[in-house]
Order: structure tokens, then sequence, then C-alpha cells
């Protein structure tokens, strides 16, 4: 699987984040690199999992400048519930850390979880009023990405906890296959009274940090996100075979 140096991870999630942040990057205008996009679907079997119905799906976005390299990648990875979710993630990452180079890529990982869904210290991380709160998380070892990303977000407590399956599942596996990766966790709950339109500032947030950090541009003329209403039962099923 040829990549960039710099990849971004997102997942067709059913609130469509991803796929709006997906959809919205493009070139940027005075890059002297000329970065052309080569769009590039991807199916990779999970027979090895036993799983023989269902591959690990999703598209690529490439930015490829002049000379033919790949700079950036943009990769909207398909949702899966668990058992699969684990397989499918770790299939991609296989793939990605398995390309012969001399580094490995960087991941960034953008998504916005509720402030119900992030602890600290074992209690809900408490959201701040007056801007969006954007985390950081360093896993792996540190890139001149992840610290250029480091600045432009909170760093958390040690204690920091995710409980959001997707990412936890994407989080530990880049920690066992010690990939270097910044998650980019924009906190949700800040404007109760109107819900889509802090959805909405945040994914322009998180945007514009993963845009100037690669030299891209995030066009939010190209954004059409709709999220879907909430369930007031969101719970994963699949939790009660666990008590």
């Amino acid at each position: 699987m040829k990549v960039g140096s710099k990849i971004v991870f997102l997942f067709r999630d059913s609130d469509g984040f991803g796929p709006a942040i997906f959809e919205a990057f493009q070139p940027h205008p005075n890059n002297p690199s000329s970065l052309r996009l080569v769009e590039e679907p991807f199916d990779l079997s999970l027979e090895s999992y036993g799983i023989k119905d269902l591959k690990a799906s999703g598209s690529f976005i490439h930015f490829v400048d002049h000379q033919g390299l790949y700079q950036v990648s943009v990769l909207l990875m398909q949702n899966y519930e668990p058992p699969i979710l684990a397989c499918a993630i770790n299939e991609v990452l296989a793939q990605i850390g398995g390309e012969k180079s001399s580094s490995l890529p960087t991941i960034i990982v953008p998504f916005a979880v509720a402030s119900l869904k992030l602890k600290g210290d074992g209690k809900t991380l408490m959201y701040n009023d007056d801007k969006v709160s954007l985390y950081g998380v360093q896993i792996g070892p540190e890139t001149d990405i992840t610290k250029l990303m480091f600045t432009r977000t909170q760093k958390p407590s040690s204690t920091f906890q995710i409980h959001q399956e997707s990412l936890a599942c994407l989080l530990q596996l880049v920690r066992v296959l010690n990939l270097p990766t910044f998650f980019l966790i924009g906190q949700k709950g800040r404007h109760l009274s109107d819900k889509f339109m802090e959805e909405l500032e945040i994914l322009h947030e998180i945007g514009e940090v993963l845009a100037s950090t690669l030299n891209l541009s995030f066009s939010r003329d190209r954004i059409t996100w709709k999220p879907k209403a909430t369930k007031k039962h969101s719970e994963e099923p699949w939790r009660a075979l666990y008590g």
C-alpha cells in the first residue's frame, strides 16, 4: 500500500464527521510543489482472521508532488462493529507499517468526541465555554509533525481516556505496533442549545489545524455535512455480552 509520509486516518462514522473532513481537503494554492490529487479505493482481505464475507474497505485521497512523491494521504475507512473493527484496523495498519521505506509515516487521527466519553482522573473531562477544546495525544515515536501538532492542541493529563470504540481500538493497535500517531480530539458538549453549530465549529477548527500543519487547504465550501439525530440509547449492544 503506497502512502504519503503523513496520513490522516478517518472513519466513515454515522455522524458523517469523517467524510466531511475527507471531502474538504484541497492542495494549497500557494504550495510550490504543485500537488495533485490521486483518488484510490482499497479492499483488503480479512480471511487470515477467519472473516470471508467482509473486507477492510475504504478510500484514499493522495496529495502527490510534481516528482510523483506521495506527500499526504487522507484515508477514509468504512466503519465496522467489533470484533471485525479490530481486524479491519489491524489489517490497514499492517499494510501502512509494512511499506518498505526509511521511516514510518506519521498517522494523524482527527475525531469529535462527546464530553461524556472523555475521562481524566476517572472523571468526565470538563469543557471550556469560551472556545473549542482540541486535545492532542501522541502514541509511538515523536516526529516533526507530532511536535508541531502538540503546539496547536491541549495536552491532557496522563490519565486521559477515550471511551469511543473505533478510536480506543485504533489507539491500542498503534501502541502495540509502535507507529508514530497523533490523536486530534475535538470535545463536544459545549453548547447544548445548538448542537449542530457547535459540531460545525469543531469540524472547522480541526480542519484548519490539519490544513496548516500539512500545508493543505481546507475548503469550508466543500463541506456537505449534516449530522444525524442523536439516539436516546447509544450504548453499543455488544457490551451487554460482557456485563
